[in-house]
């Protein structure tokens, strides 16, 4: 066994003066490690005493004997009555640098859409963002603050897998008025968002290799949760009445819509396919997924009533979320299921889930209760509404490209239409100027084959964002077809 000369205290040395802020003990473990790990120390080689190597140092014993224990432990070092020696850590010759990782991804996730920015601060024109600097912000702490001075410590435990129950009965309450839903506490379950809930109904109602219809073009977060659970996506064109059912070849196992506010293109399923599309799911054991994610944005007439109040017990759940209505950060949404699936889902959802954020959920209950969402929802209607149409005018002013609007009369977002532009190319300039609108084209199976265009979101974005921001998107495009000749 060879013993370290005076190149070993150099290198201690070394890292000694150059610890920084930590102790000389943690310094002296690092530095020993390294050099074992890098082969200047190598195997069956000798450390001399630690009287020695706290001597030659300058430190004190303790120190030296304190990192040669916590080496030894991890297994660098082996320590007897005949000394110290560096052990065996492996085949890999002495100072040779590991092999460059082969990084290969499940094929799978070769499907997964483009993933949206989510950074701070947010851009203009981002879809699906609100208005989160109307938010009362004072208010809710207060309530947060209440909620901790009354129940403190006892809200600190996991809770029930499917939420607070004072939320779920402010939920069920406030469905039963605004989406015209009749059901009780027991059937919903809280989720960290709508992509949530549809991760649970994948889980809950599919297996891998089932059909799932989606919307064609419709939300990326949808198919990224069915590409992932293993399921084949069929894609259902969608027009000015929403989806249009198809027949295909196979059933599905799973359907998604958002029959409400179609994502991208804003139309409403109209009721003769929403018939069309219940019955068809009844008679195929199908279930539909009914995204409801900013039905309670309408800017015309009453509010459309969800899919899953128009029978009794419907082969729906219905998913909301609080992160487009309040801000997204919450990470709150919920599901609602037919009285017989949650009662059939019930220990699954144990197992599944794992409740928490009782704080937050508490909150909100008390936000709902008390009425301060209707309020919220009452002005962030009339801001949108406004913020639509003066959207609306800035296009018919600004984009001189040929164009079409497709939009219903409601949410955060217009969906411009543009033919034969390379919508992808121009949002990545768009990102230059602090724009962020989404391709059209990203949002359909197939992104090379689908309707180009913008996705413009106004949720968070001023009007005085407007006009300048569409003379730069139109700019861009200018720039884009001058270079293609």
């Amino acid at each position: 066994m060879n013993i370290p000369g005076d190149d070993f205290y150099a290198l201690i040395t070394q890292a000694l003066q150059s610890r920084g802020s930590g102790t000389l003990q943690r310094a002296l473990y690092r530095a020993l490690r390294e050099a074992i790990l890098s082969g200047r120390l190598q195997a069956d080689s000798c450390l001399p005493g630690s009287r020695m190597i706290a001597s030659q140092l300058a430190v004190s014993r303790n120190t030296v004997n304190a990192a040669l224990e916590q080496l030894t432990l991890e297994g660098y070092l082996l320590r007897s009555r005949q000394g110290t020696r560096v052990a065996h850590l492996g085949h890999r010759e002495a100072g040779q640098s590991p092999p460059a990782l082969d990084v290969t991804l499940a094929s799978r996730m070769a499907s997964l859409p483009a993933p949206t920015p989510r950074g701070t601060p947010v851009p203009a024109f981002t879809p699906g963002t609100p208005a989160i600097n109307y938010f009362p912000l004072p208010l809710w702490r207060r309530l947060y603050d209440r909620v901790l001075r009354e129940e403190g410590s006892a809200l600190l435990g996991y809770g029930s897998p499917a939420g607070e129950l004072s939320l779920r009965e402010a939920i069920a309450r406030h469905l039963a008025l605004s989406r015209g839903i009749q059901c009780d506490a027991s059937q919903i379950v809280i989720t960290e968002g709508a992509l949530e809930g549809v991760s649970l109904c994948t889980q809950l109602l599919s297996e891998a290799g089932d059909i799932a219809w989606t919307e064609d073009p419709g939300y990326a977060g949808a198919k990224s949760v069915f590409a992932k659970s293993g399921l084949t996506m069929v894609g259902m064109p969608v027009d000015e009445e929403g989806m249009r059912l198809e027949t295909q070849e196979h059933s599905p196992k799973l359907i998604f819509t958002s029959p409400s506010h179609q994502f991208p293109y804003g139309s409403v399923l109209s009721i003769n396919r929403r018939l069309a599309l219940l019955e068809f799911a009844r008679q195929h054991n199908a279930w539909i997924i009914e995204d409801d994610y900013d039905s309670e944005f309408r800017y015309s007439g009453e509010l459309v009533p969800a899919m899953m109040g128009m029978q009794d017990n419907p082969p729906v759940v219905y998913l909301g979320t609080f992160s487009k209505t309040l801000f997204p950060s919450l990470r709150t949404g919920f599901m609602v299921l037919p009285k017989a699936l949650a009662h059939a889902a019930n220990p699954a959802i144990g197992s599944l889930l794992r409740g928490g954020h009782r704080a937050e959920q508490r909150t909100l209950a008390l936000f709902i209760e008390e009425g301060h969402y209707a309020r919220h929802l009452a002005a962030m209607r009339r801001l949108y509404r406004k913020r639509y149409r003066q959207l609306r005018e800035a296009l018919a002013v600004e984009l001189h490209t040929p164009h079409r609007v497709l939009a219903g009369e409601g949410g955060m977002h217009l969906t411009v239409a543009i033919d034969g532009v390379d919508d992808t190319a121009i949002v990545q300039q768009a990102k230059q100027y602090q724009l962020a609108p989404a391709a059209l084209s990203g949002y359909y199976l197939d992104t090379q084959r689908g309707q180009t265009g913008l996705v413009l979101g106004y949720g968070n974005t001023s009007a005085s964002q407007f006009a300048p921001g569409i003379r730069r998107l139109q700019r861009l495009i200018t720039q884009w077809q001058d270079e293609k000749g």
